[in-house]
């Protein structure tokens, strides 16, 4: 069922869990659906994220329409996020195509900046019951090697308290090392900083760039705050790969809907590892 997701992650950080975010490639019927029925399966709630990149192909208003049609035919909680909204414009664009939930990332802006952009958001995201979720510490930049480009992103936990001083998102992702893409060797992330946010704060905290993190990191700060997982990199790479797989193994005799049926149930191997790392099965 299609909900915002607010109530949802208030509950997961309470108790100890996480909600995972999995990055749907624009509207690929595929994916959303291995991430619907696998969440249904496992009766966990889940969030259908997406980027304004990966709309280019599809259209933003077919991932929505996509999105709504899975939700509603599973009767766990589905929320439809959109990650890294990089302006009050498209936002807006996206709250009024029907998302649920609205990533503001002003991450790049000095603190008053990006408490201003995300005010400005947040004003009008609560009149249509639309939770926002802020961005302090941009993420890092990788190479195609999985190389630091730039390294900006470890958050200070004082600027925190400032930037949740001047405004008030839902949730809040904080950069504490991680990075979109595959890492290279082990990613470096400061556990610490997260500890010391979330002793001021008692609000759902996110953590991007989760592909190739270690299991065991990922499950500690979930103890520590994070409420919300985002995984991306590993579904568009796994997809992929039994993509391919299925044209070079199965008796598909041409019919793309069988190709497209295994890759589907072959990707829910994974969305099912990335619930039981979350813990939020049987939370739905």
């Amino acid at each position: 069922m299609l909900v915002n997701n607010r109530e949802q992650l208030i509950k997961a950080r309470k108790n100890g869990y996480a909600i995972p975010a999995i990055n749907t490639q624009g509207g690929n019927y595929d994916i959303i659906w291995a991430v619907c029925k696998t969440a249904e399966e496992m009766q966990s709630p889940i969030i259908l994220a997406h980027y304004i990149s990966t709309g280019a192909y599809s259209g933003h208003d077919w991932f929505v329409e996509v999105a709504k049609w899975c939700a509603n035919k599973v009767s766990v909680p589905v929320s439809i996020h959109l990650d890294h909204g990089d302006s009050f414009e498209t936002c807006m664009k996206m709250l009024k195509l029907g998302f649920t939930s609205i990533m503001i990332d002003g991450s790049t802006l000095p603190v008053k900046e990006n408490a201003a952009l995300t005010n400005k958001v947040v004003e009008v995201c609560r009149q249509f019951d639309v939770p926002v979720e802020a961005e302090i510490g941009e993420l890092l930049r990788l190479d195609n090697t999985g190389e630091v480009m730039e390294n900006k992103n470890i958050a200070d936990p004082e600027e925190v308290k400032e930037f949740l001083r001047l405004c008030q998102p839902d949730t809040l992702a904080v950069g504490i090392g991680n990075a979109h893409g595959y890492y290279k060797g082990e990613p470096d992330i400061r556990l610490d900083v997260l500890r010391e946010v979330a002793e001021f704060t008692d609000i759902p905290l996110v953590l991007h760039g989760c592909t190739g993190m270690s299991d065991d990191v990922i499950k500690e700060a979930i103890k520590i705050g994070v409420s919300k997982i985002n995984f991306g990199t590993e579904i568009r790479y796994k997809y992929v790969e039994a993509y391919k797989e299925a044209i070079d193994t199965w008796d598909h005799q041409g019919h793309s809907w069988k190709i497209s049926e295994y890759a589907c149930n072959k990707l829910g191997e994974v969305i099912r590892k990335i619930i039981n790392l979350s813990g939020s099965a049987g939370k739905a």
